[in-house]
C-alpha cells in the first residue's frame, strides 16, 4: 500500500512521523502540497493523507487507485464526502486528540481576558506604572473567575473538560442547549442565558444553525462587562458585531482562536484592533497545537490505517 502525506508541515517538524510509515508499505511525505501539485503526487496513490488540502470531485474522480482519505483532523468540509462515497473511497479523521490542550487555551484567555491582561501589558509597556502616584493601577475593573456564570455552547468532550476546569476556579457552569434543536433539548436556550452570564465559551462545531450565533441581537443581551470566548470554528460569532460591543463598553473582552478565513491572507478587522486599547486577544489557530495534542494526531491516524488495512484482510 502506498500513502502520501499531502501537508505535513500542519503537524510541525517536530513530531515524530514513523508510527505512520511503519503502518504503510510506502510513505511518501509533502510538507505543502499546491492545488496543481494534488494531481501528480496522488497518482497510484492507495491512501492521501491530508489536513486541510482540499480533495475535490473533480480530483477524486481522477485517482482510479485512491481507496482510502486519512484526514489529519476532526473537520472533513474539504474533502467532497459525496463523491468519496460514490466511488468507495473510506474516510477516516481524528477526534478529540487535542481536548487537554483547547480547554488549557481557552482557560488561558479567560484568565487574561478577566484580569484585563492586553489592557495592563498596554499600560505598563507604555510606561503608566512608572509615573504612578502609587504602587500598582487600578485603571481597568477586573473580573474575578470565582463564583461567575460560564455558558458553553458545546457538550463534547472539550466542552465537559473546559467545565472541569472551571469548576476548579469556583465558576458556575452551564451548558446551552444544541442550537437548532432548541424545542427538543431540556437545557437552556443560549437566547435565555445571554442576560445573565458571565462569560460565553463556544465549543460546537459551524453549521447553518451557529453561523453568526453569536450576533448583533445575541450580543445586545449580554450584561455589560460579560467575556466572550471562541476557540471553535470562525463565523460562530459575528466577528464585527464583537469587535463593535467591545469598543462600546457592551462586552468586557473577546478573545477567539480562529477566524472565517485562515490563514488571513486578506487581513481582518480582529487584528487591525488589536493596535486598540482593547481587553482583545487573538491567537493564530494554535489552541490545539501542543506537542503532546500532535502526537496524538499521528498515533490516532495511525490506528485509522491499521484498523482500515485489517479489515481488508
Amino acid at each position: 500500500m502506498k500513502a502520501v502525506i499531502l501537508d505535513a508541515a500542519s503537524l510541525g517538524d517536530d513530531i515524530d512521523l514513523s508510527p505512520l510509515h511503519a503502518a504503510v508499505d510506502t510513505l511518501e511525505v509533502h510538507a505543502h502540497t499546491a492545488l496543481d501539485e494534488r494531481q501528480a503526487r496522488l497518482d497510484n496513490a492507495d491512501i492521501a493523507i491530508t489536513n486541510k488540502v482540499v480533495l475535490d470531485g473533480e480530483l477524486l474522480a481522477s485517482l482510479p487507485t485512491l481507496k482510502l482519505i486519512c484526514v489529519l483532523a476532526t473537520g472533513t468540509n474539504n474533502i467532497d464526502m459525496e463523491t468519496a462515497r460514490a466511488r468507495g473511497i473510506e474516510v477516516r479523521n481524528v477526534s478529540a486528540y487535542g481536548t487537554a490542550s483547547v480547554a488549557q487555551h481557552t482557560l488561558m484567555l479567560m484568565l487574561a481576558l478577566a484580569n484585563r491582561l492586553p489592557l495592563y501589558m498596554r499600560d505598563v509597556a507604555a510606561g503608566r506604572w512608572n509615573d504612578s502616584p502609587m504602587f500598582c493601577l487600578l485603571d481597568h475593573r477586573t473580573l474575578q473567575l470565582a463564583g461567575k456564570h460560564l455558558v458553553i455552547v458545546g457538550h463534547g468532550e472539550l466542552g465537559r473538560a473546559v467545565a472541569h476546569l472551571a469548576e476548579a476556579f469556583g465558576m458556575r457552569v452551564t451548558f446551552a442547549a444544541r442550537p437548532g434543536n432548541e424545542t427538543q433539548d431540556s437545557r437552556p436556550s443560549l437566547a435565555s442565558l445571554a442576560s445573565e452570564l458571565d462569560i460565553l465559551s463556544l465549543h460546537c462545531p459551524l453549521t447553518d444553525h451557529t453561523r453568526h450565533l453569536v450576533d448583533t441581537e445575541m450580543l445586545a443581551r449580554f450584561k455589560p462587562g460579560a467575556l466572550l470566548i471562541n476557540c471553535a470554528r470562525g463565523g460562530i460569532i459575528d466577528e464585527n458585531a464583537a469587535l463593535d460591543a467591545l469598543r462600546d463598553g457592551s462586552i468586557g473582552g473577546l478573545g477567539v482562536d480562529s477566524l472565517p478565513q485562515e490563514p488571513p491572507r486578506k487581513g481582518h478587522a480582529l487584528i487591525d484592533a488589536m493596535d486598540e486599547a482593547l481587553n482583545l486577544i487573538v491567537t493564530p489557530h494554535s489552541a490545539w497545537i501542543s506537542p503532546e495534542a500532535r502526537a496524538n494526531v499521528v498515533s490516532l491516524t495511525r490506528d485509522n490505517l491499521r484498523d482500515w488495512l485489517a479489515s481488508r484482510a
